[in-house]
């Protein structure tokens, strides 16, 4: 894939660096002549223009890309401006951080592909982590709901699926139980194979290499 980010603060900075990484062709844009020094060898390419100005915007590839992301945060004016203007260049494909929820609504009104709230979704994984004592994986379903998949922290081993009463403390249905089990090759050899539990039920007994899949509201209802 190939994408441009505008604006290489520490958000920006972070996705440069790790889309580079996975393989993707990253280009970057930023104002600041120190943000472009420090994101330099991570990119394919990085441009030190007013994105803010259409002009200087258009010396980006903008149409030979498969996304570009508006990656400016705290500044609402230059986000909305620069949204407005890819826009009005014919940019087909484009994701915005945004920096509160007017900022949200505001961008969702051009109708671009996704509003990012990175602030938001880092502290719900927090609460998640906390309140469950794990880390958890998460894809996002819509605006309230998603698929969650964690590996079952100790306080669960040995419990029933029934007994942890996981959608009225968390608001977290089980839909899947992954669990690793020993499996003998044809050599005789036992090793360790995961397999999708199909009993699933509220009598199942958790085991301590076990992950539970989830489908639930994204937000956690703290409970004592």
């Amino acid at each position: 894939m190939k994408c441009i980010i505008i604006g290489l603060g520490t958000y920006g900075k972070v996705l440069a660096v790790e889309l580079t990484e996975f393989g993707h062709e990253v280009i970057g844009a930023d104002s600041d002549a120190s943000r472009v020094e420090r994101v330099k060898d991570s990119c394919a390419a990085v441009f030190q223009i007013d994105a803010c100005d259409e002009l200087a915007l258009s010396v980006l590839p903008l149409k030979k890309v498969d996304v570009v992301i508006v990656a400016i945060g705290r500044n609402l004016g230059a986000s909305v401006r620069v949204v407005a203007l890819l826009k009005k260049l014919g940019v087909k494909h484009i994701y915005a951080r945004a920096n509160d929820y007017v900022h949200r609504n505001i961008l969702q009104a051009f109708d671009i592909d996704r509003v990012l709230i990175p602030e938001e979704r880092a502290a719900r994984d927090l609460v998640r982590r906390m309140e469950l004592g794990i880390k958890t994986s998460l894809f996002r379903v819509d605006e309230k709901n998603g698929v969650f998949m964690f590996c079952i922290p100790q306080a669960f081993i040995g419990q029933k699926l029934g007994d942890l009463h996981l959608y009225e403390k968390f608001g977290l249905k089980v839909i899947a139980v992954k669990q690793v089990g020993k499996t003998i090759n044809s050599l005789g050899i036992a090793y360790n194979e995961a397999a999708v539990a199909e009993n699933v039920e509220d009598g199942l007994i958790l085991q301590a290499e076990d992950e539970l899949v989830c489908y639930g509201i994204n937000e956690i209802s703290l409970r004592p």
